[in-house]
């Protein structure tokens, strides 16, 4: 298989002071097994390049991550996309996603394992607030920053399908677009 790039998403790291992974310590525990290792901010988001699949990214991360780091295995999920499943989310996004960041916060919620239908059925909105839109391997949700106590998206934080979804902020899913 030839070199490919492939953007990793940990969901479950460096949240609320659990699951403490330095990005250097992360990088230099990648660095041995995948080329041009680099991260994002703090919260789990890598780019990569190796000729493995996806698949097997993922599964050399999930196993390898706890013999390196103290880590609540509970939480922690992997999510590789190779750079075209990626550039497939971004592509994706609704018409004028992310225009305005002064008037609305703009998420990602990245699907880990689950469909657009298992997680859209559980997707509450507040038609004052909330625009949700659900792609292929990802939903993207905007909503009113002045009024975002009142967004009810939250909700799915007490669903079946919350464990099986990693959110990032369009900013960051833009940035980690760029890197690949």
């Amino acid at each position: 298989m030839a070199i490919e790039s492939y953007v990793v998403l940990l969901r479950g790291i460096n949240v609320g002071g659990r699951n403490k992974v330095p990005m250097a310590a992360l990088r230099e525990h990648l660095d041995p097994d995948f080329a041009r290792v680099r991260s994002y901010i703090q919260t789990g988001n890598v780019v990569l390049d190796s000729d493995l699949s996806a698949a097997e990214i993922q599964i050399h991360i999930q196993h390898s991550l706890p013999k390196r780091f103290e880590l609540d295995l509970e939480p922690i999920r992997v999510l590789v996309l190779d750079s075209h499943a990626y550039r497939s989310v971004l592509a994706e996004a609704p018409a004028g996603f992310g225009a305005q960041p002064e008037t609305y916060r703009y998420d990602v919620g990245f699907y880990m394992g689950v469909s657009a239908a298992e997680v859209e059925q559980h997707i509450v909105t507040n038609p004052e607030v909330d625009a949700v839109h659900c792609g292929e391997r990802a939903f993207y949700h905007r909503r009113v920053t002045a009024l975002a106590s009142r967004s009810r998206v939250s909700k799915i934080i007490g669903t079946p399908v919350y464990a099986s979804l990693t959110i990032r902020n369009w900013k960051t899913t833009e940035a980690l677009g760029r890197m690949l």
